[in-house]
């Protein structure tokens, strides 16, 4: 199995601010613009890279207004991008232009890791590494192919006597533990994006609290239906009841709470979110499933107005 995160999930408060500071700053593409098919008032929007290829998408809940989350125990709590080591430089003048505040690099292992918050304080990281993949994508939102996010480099987890996560990821998820450092226990999985996960040891935390600025849940990746099938066995057999499988458009999914707390998703692969809009389409407009087309005026007048998209994030969304 190709063990790696598909996507992370986080809620965000107001939407203007997050499209500018993943799509501007960052330089990601807004993929897909959709609902949360269990809550169809709130969006559900996806930042990534091309097509949205597993391994490189950060979704969003929006909650214009909500109140913040808590970081805490029980919750991922940094999600970290993969850029090129020959990128640095360009990453901390970039982020310095754009008024966004960073920590480092500081050394991580083998890598050199820039630490900061984006506008609801929910902890990102960069890291870069001497062998990233190459670009896969255009230029896109001031920032150039050579050095744009590749996708996922991973997630830290915070743990607390790490009641069985390392045995969970490393037994029905596929990775391997390959590091210890610093009260952080390193998982890799094979594949080439969003294959490390993080546990870190940290002591006297509260559990956490959802809300603006914290993730919602990590989603790990099932290259086809018999692989999905197949792990949500071996889940059951090691004690862990899981959902039903969900049909999420672009993917099938099932949910659960691992030994500390944290929300897991598997998902599929495929069939992608090309299934309803052409490539060049991507996130240009409002997507709803088969199932919630027919309600498509009441959902739209239900949700909270999608706001003016500027002239230099639209260019990177086409």
């Amino acid at each position: 199995m190709n063990a790696g995160i598909h996507h992370i999930t986080a809620i965000s408060g107001e939407i203007d601010r997050t499209l500018d500071f993943y799509v501007r700053v960052l330089g990601l593409r807004l993929v897909k613009r959709t609902v949360n098919y269990d809550d169809p008032g709130t969006y559900h929007l996806y930042f990534g890279g091309d097509v949205g290829r597993p391994g490189t998408i950060l979704t969003f809940f929006p909650w214009p207004g909500g109140f913040p989350g808590r970081a805490g125990l029980g919750q991922a709590a940094a999600t970290a991008f993969l850029i090129p080591q020959s990128s640095l430089d360009f990453w901390r003048t970039r982020l310095h232009s754009a008024g966004v505040a960073y920590e480092g690099p500081e050394p991580r292992f083998d890598e050199q890791v820039l630490s900061l918050v984006d506008p609801d304080s929910l902890p990102v990281e960069l890291v870069a590494r001497a062998d990233a993949p190459p670009p896969s994508d255009e230029d896109r939102g001031g920032v150039t192919a050579e050095h744009a996010i590749r996708g996922f480099h991973g997630v830290t987890l915070w743990v607390n006597g790490d009641p069985g996560t390392r045995a969970l990821l490393a037994g029905p998820l596929g990775f391997a533990v390959r590091g210890e450092e610093k009260g952080r226990v390193r998982l890799a999985g094979a594949a080439l994006l969003g294959s490390a996960v993080d546990l870190l040891q940290v002591d006297g935390f509260p559990r956490a609290a959802g809300g603006t600025g914290t993730v919602h849940h990590v989603a790990f990746r099932a290259p086809d239906d018999a692989a999905h099938a197949e792990i949500r066995r071996q889940l059951w057999e090691t004690g862990i009841a899981t959902t039903p499988v969900q049909d999420r458009q672009y993917f099938r999914s099932i949910y659960f709470r691992e030994p500390g707390g944290v929300l897991f998703e598997v998902a599929t692969d495929g069939p992608g979110f090309t299934t309803d809009e052409t490539p060049a389409d991507l996130g240009r407009r409002l997507t709803l499933p088969p199932w919630l087309e027919p309600d498509r005026a009441s959902i739209e007048a239900a949700l909270p107005p999608f706001p003016p998209v500027p002239v230099e994030v639209a260019n990177a969304i086409g």
